[in-house]
């Protein structure tokens, strides 16, 4: 087992781990920038690096600070948390040859499933079900239209390299196909330094469920069941719930044994997310893998009592897996509270908490790093924190996230806490109608 570990990231997911490692008798390094002096990481971690200004580039996206920070101070592994460089093949690679050991993907698995033409194409070969589309990236226009008249419209077209919605555009006709194309490969470069594209059938009416991996050195694999993550904004994720009010027991199974299937095709190691769109039919067709962990972990820890982040660090160690998969037995609704006004499209809030206080009861979680006093930077994502509320039936649990929102007090910035408190009586979620679609018709 490892004997220190660095934490290459900020925020609640770095004060997450830090707990976990003091509950395995592990110490701890946190890195910060400038900007997060004051963060509780820095305070609880057994050590603290500067690693640069508020800048992500110069301080969390820095490979080259991150490991000196792991060699001043003799770490053993790096836990990159989600986001920032957690899914950085090259990050990955630079470990190995520091002999630091990536609590994650291999370089090899982050670069198969990070390019999307190519993790498609290996879940093709591996028996998992695939959305129509073209066959690897779209050469030039003449292709593209080739492609689309296959597939039949409505199509998408998707950068290979993309994420949070960047490089994406649904076409409905033929004639909207060239400014479509454009655009896409516009912003693609821009964003990702690739402007590769790929098409795919565009699915009406999804719902976006994903499947939570683990997999060992040794190439056992198992799941741990589903999440809905379908209730989202410009492909960001709001809301998330285990298990899905979709889900039956039989696509359960066929889910399950299709992710199994994702990662033993890449031979998977650690912990990882296979994410699916399932239709009205309740089809289901794989999208991505995520080879890190992934901000909604929370709900599945709840309800099958799994600390994922120990099992990241000790599958990294090299132990192995049971080979069982597991299933809920209770539900969970987690709320993400980000520093947005709600009633101003969302608006970032950045600025200083003046009043900090957080709900409790049975069943009731939050991971955070907020505090009364605490200055949400401008140069980072905004989220606060994580709400997690755990019962033994769906309404149960809408209605434990009620009391809880309800006790939630954030003042000194605009937070989302309305729109979740608002989201919780909204009859159709209540009654778990909804798609990927809801937020664009939800009137708040």
């Amino acid at each position: 087992m490892f004997k220190k570990i660095l934490i290459a990231n900020r925020g609640e997911i770095a004060l997450r781990i830090i707990r976990t490692c003091k509950e395995m008798g592990i110490k701890t390094v946190a890195v910060y920038s400038t900007a997060d002096k004051d963060s509780l990481p820095v305070r609880f971690a057994d050590e603290a690096v500067c690693i640069g200004p508020p800048v992500s580039s110069k301080s969390y996206l820095s490979i080259a600070n991150i490991i000196a920070a792991a060699e001043i101070t003799n770490a053993d592994a790096i836990h990159p948390g989600y986001g920032f460089l957690s899914e950085n093949e090259k990050f990955s690679k630079v470990c190995q040859e520091h002999g630091i050991k990536f609590i994650g993907a291999t370089p090899e698995q982050i670069s198969g499933m990070g390019d999307k033409a190519n993790a498609k194409a290996t879940m093709i070969k591996a028996g998992v079900p695939c959305i129509p589309g073209s066959v690897g990236l779209i050469k030039d226009m003449e292709d593209c239209i080739k492609n689309a008249k296959q597939v039949v419209y409505p199509v998408i077209l998707k950068a290979t390299a993309g994420g949070g919605g960047k490089g994406m555009r649904i076409v409905w006709k033929e004639e909207d196909l060239q400014a479509a194309w454009d655009s896409a490969r516009q912003e693609a470069g821009a964003a990702f330094g690739n402007d590769g594209l790929y098409m795919e059938k565009y699915i009406e009416e999804p719902r976006h469920i994903e499947i939570q991996i683990a997999g060992d050195q040794y190439g056992n694999a198992c799941h741990l069941s589903e999440r809905d993550c379908s209730i989202q904004r410009r492909h960001q994720k709001l809301v998330e719930e285990t298990p899905s009010p979709f889900m039956t027991e039989e696509l359960r199974e066929k889910m399950g044994e299709a992710a199994i299937k994702a990662a033993k095709a890449v031979k998977y190691e650690g912990v990882g997310t296979v994410e699916f769109l399932v239709d009205k039919n309740r089809d289901f067709y794989f999208m991505e893998m995520n080879t890190r962990i992934q901000v909604e972990h929370t709900i599945t820890e709840e309800v099958i009592d799994y600390d994922l982040i120990k099992e990241q660090i000790k599958l990294a160690a090299g132990e192995k897996i049971s080979g069982k998969n597991y299933y809920p037995h209770l539900h969970a609704i987690q709320c993400r509270i980000n520093a947005e006004d709600p009633f101003n499209d969302f608006r970032p809030s950045p600025g200083k908490i003046t009043s900090y206080h957080s709900p409790g009861g049975h069943g009731v979680r939050i991971d955070t790093h907020a505090y009364a006093g605490y200055t949400i930077p401008s140069n980072y994502d905004s989220m606060i924190g994580k709400l997690i509320c755990v019962a033994q039936t769906r309404e149960e649990a809408i209605l434990k996230m009620k009391r809880a929102l309800d006790e939630y007090i954030i003042e000194g910035v605009k937070t989302t806490i309305p729109f979740h408190q608002k989201l919780m009586d909204n009859p159709d979620f209540r009654k778990g109608n909804f798609t990927t679609k809801f937020m664009e018709t939800f009137e708040f």
